[in-house]
């Protein structure tokens, strides 16, 4: 997972122009990243990408706001648990971005739609893995009203064929190695919550 966004995060920012300052790896269940946060910090980045998971997240970012490390932070979906929060806490979540598939916040009307009905029949707001659920169904339906039936073979090619449809959590397409091209949906966290801050269509 980390190893996959870190390099794909390389590849398209390089490619547009920008410049990696500093390249650094930690352990899983590593308690302490003072020492690579050192390394980075003396590199004078301007923004730090860090594609990891909430454990370790939560505490790089407290390290990092701690030794005056202020610029934007930002990751993905393997930051979204509310134990992110009670690692780094509230204020040095400031000024952090992460990318996730959905947001309830998101003013699209089909959103709101979606979150408005969910919400009446659930109580709460929809989140992420909510929306992905819901999409996998219309995925499939989409692709099996396509096929023209139930036939598995012809199934797997029209959801191999799926392009540019318009689920919940944004524009869905495959590419020609089978993986999803979609919407990416940026959240900003503001005094331990997190805001819709934009949505980047493919």
């Amino acid at each position: 997972y980390s190893k996959g966004l870190a390099a794909s995060f390389k590849k398209d920012f390089e490619a547009a122009g920008g410049k990696i300052v500093a390249n650094e790896s930690y352990v899983a269940k590593d308690p302490d990243f003072r020492s690579t946060l050192t390394r980075i910090k003396s590199a004078d980045p301007e923004f730090i990408f860090i594609p990891g998971y909430y454990e370790e997240v939560g505490l790089i970012v407290k390290q990092a706001r701690e030794m005056g490390i202020d610029v934007p932070l930002m990751g993905a979906d393997g930051w979204d648990s509310p134990i992110l929060l009670d690692l780094a806490g509230a204020e040095a979540l400031n000024n952090t971005f992460t990318t996730n598939h959905y947001s309830s916040e998101d003013p699209d009307g089909k959103i709101q739609e979606f979150s408005k009905k969910f919400e009446g029949k659930y109580g709460k707001a929809p989140d992420a893995f909510n929306a992905l659920g819901y999409d996998t169904v219309y995925l499939l339906a989409d692709a099996i009203k396509r096929a023209g039936g139930a036939d598995s073979v012809k199934i797997k090619d029209a959801l191999a064929e799926t392009k540019e449809l318009e689920l919940i959590t944004g524009l869905y397409s495959v590419d020609e190695n089978h993986h999803p091209i979609k919407s990416a949906t940026i959240l900003e966290y503001q005094d331990g919550e997190t805001v819709f801050k934009t949505k980047v269509n493919p």
